[in-house]
Order: C-alpha cells, then structure tokens, then sequence
C-alpha cells in the first residue's frame, strides 16, 4: 500500500479507501456484519487505513458496524464520516447549520464507538446555510477535540474557494479534502474542481471508480441490468437515482467499459483493477474509494495495488474516455483549441 499526504495537511492516508455505504446489520442490508467485518479486516491487513462512511448509510447502521468492527484498532484507523444528510422530517434535520451538524456529529460518535473522528465531511453543500456559520462550527469541532481534519464531498469549484476563503477570513480550521465522483465514465471535475483543491490545499478522495459496476463488467449492452444488482436497485429507488442509473447504461458507457475489457486481457488483470489504477494515477487524486459488498470484490479491487498501467494503455482509455464537452474556461469557442 502507499500513502500520501491528505492535502495541506499532516495527514497520511492510504492510496486506497475503503467506502462503506453498503454495511448495514439489519435485514435486507446489502453487507451483513460478518461479511462487512471480513472486508475491513482485510482492508486493514493489506495496509489501507482510510475507512470512510457516513451517518445517513443505511440508516446509520453503517456507523455502528464501522465502530464495532474497529474498535480493537482505533489508533490504526482514520475514520471519515459525514453529516448534512437528513436524518428526520423537520426543517433543521438536515443541512449544515450550526444546529444540525452539532447534533449530527454527536450522533456519529456515539454510533461509532469513539470520541472523535480523524476526517469530518459536510457531504453537500447547503444553499440556506452562510457558509462562515458552517466553517466557524467545523472549526469549533477541531478545538473541542472531536473532530481532527475537515473535508467536504460534492463541493463545486466555486463552493470549495468560497469555503476556503471564509476560513481565512475568519482565522478557522480550512478544509483539507473533497470526495468527488470520478471514474472513467466522470471526468468532469478535471475542468476546474481538481484544479482548484491543488490551488486552495485539498487532497481529493474519488468515489465511485467502477461507476457503479459497468467498468468492472457487470452490465450487458441492451440487456436490463440483474435483479438485486446495484444498478437495478437504483433504477427502482427514486426518480433521480433512476434517471442517473440510465446514463450509466448508454452505449458510450458501454464503449468505454469494452475499452476497460480489453486492457484487463492484455494485462492478464481483471477490469476492476485496471478502472481503479487508472483512477489512482490520474493527476491530483490522493486516494479512491472502494466500495465492495462482498469480500470477493474486495480481492477484485485491491489488485490494483499490483497492477502497472503502462502509459500507452493508459494513453488509451484516455482518449476513450475523454469528456465530450469542452471544459468551461471562459474563452471563445474559436480559442479553446489554440489554448
């Protein structure tokens, strides 16, 4: 396993996270405890460190097998939550005001089974909330001791200079991480958010390499994705899960993912191994999350850590992959091609 520093920061975090939104310990969830245990030992033995969830995983079970599941090896772990999600029906269960993330925070500590966490995250941006409220509690959390690191997920690049810009301005604990989405199938954030985490200090954790399962192979052109595969219980859980799901099943997902296909043959690898070293290697990501829901993708995936691209190939999932649109950089049409 490697390591590298989480942003402007003292933090070293392990090239490789593992995500947890599927561990929940009831029925019905999509890791049971036993199995989601098995996948942290695991993670753990082969030298991961950054274990990250949130409090709105299935129903903050997720937090609670996390903290059960590492208890005997805190001191190893960097542990990474999130808040802002709602967690009830009023106006102020939800968002990242000071009232909510006080008490969402308190709620994740005692779900995991610890005094503080290693990395806390506002998982979106909140429109009603001034962002100077949300940074002064983030920040009032580090001098209390029950939180070490501050880091945001889904951040645009506007949002994560203003944030930064409101820490300055009022002397706070800045943000050091952002979770983006990113894979093969979203490059989007390459325009301007991985630009601007370089310029304002934060290291960038990716989510959702394997784009749901399509670049590990486990989708069929033209075919309805399997019953109680993750695509087709998005497709069922709301309109706009559903409606995202569906741009995972275009053929130009499918074209990409055969590119994928066909560098895994040559190297004698899995397509899993090879989205994820692809991921890991691209400029200014610090770590890419895992998200496994049985041991054996976890197996899958971690054979990324012996796994070297070699430029040509990865020259060609490149050009494969390269975003349709050109990025917004606020020149002429007829310029962009010069610059």
């Amino acid at each position: 396993m490697e390591y590298a520093l989480l942003g402007r920061s003292g933090l070293k975090v392990s090239r490789l996270a593992l995500g947890t939104m599927n561990f929940g310990a009831g029925p019905g969830a999509p890791c049971d405890e036993p199995e989601a245990r098995r996948i942290i030992d695991a993670f753990l033995d082969r030298g991961g460190n950054v274990i990250d969830t949130a409090d709105i995983y299935t129903g903050g079970r997720s937090e609670e097998v996390v903290g059960r599941a590492i208890a005997a090896r805190r001191d190893s772990v960097v542990l990474a939550t999130k808040g802002a999600g709602p967690l009830g029906p009023g106006p102020n269960d939800r968002g990242l005001s000071r009232r909510h993330l006080s008490r969402a925070l308190d709620a994740s500590l005692r779900r995991l089974g610890t005094d503080h966490v290693d990395l806390y995250q506002c998982h979106n941006w909140d429109p009603d909330v001034p962002v100077e409220e949300t940074m002064t509690t983030l920040d009032g959390f580090v001098r209390q001791g029950k939180v070490r690191y501050i880091g945001c997920s889904n951040y645009t690049a506007s949002q994560i200079i203003e944030s930064q810009w409101a820490s300055q301005r009022l002397g706070t604990t800045p943000f050091v991480s952002l979770q983006p989405h990113y894979s093969l199938l979203a490059r989007e954030i390459e325009a301007e958010i991985l630009p601007a985490c370089a310029r304002h200090g934060l290291g960038a954790i990716a989510y959702g390499p394997l784009a749901g399962g399509v670049l590990a192979g486990r989708y069929r052109r033209g075919a309805q994705p399997a019953p109680g595969s993750r695509l087709h219980q998005w497709l069922a859980f709301n309109p706009t899960a559903a409606r995202w799901a569906a741009t995972l099943l275009r053929d130009r997902s499918f074209d990409i993912a055969d590119g994928v296909t066909e560098v895994a043959d040559h190297l004698a690898t899995t397509p899993s191994a090879v989205a994820i070293t692809w991921a890991l290697r691209r400029p200014g990501i610090t770590s890419v999350i895992l998200g496994p829901r049985t041991i054996d993708q976890l197996t899958d995936n971690l054979a990324s850590l012996d796994l070297d691209l070699p430029t040509d190939l990865a020259a060609r999932l490149d050009d494969l992959s390269a975003p349709p649109n050109r990025p917004v950089t606020g020149l002429p049409v007829t310029l962009q091609e010069e610059r």
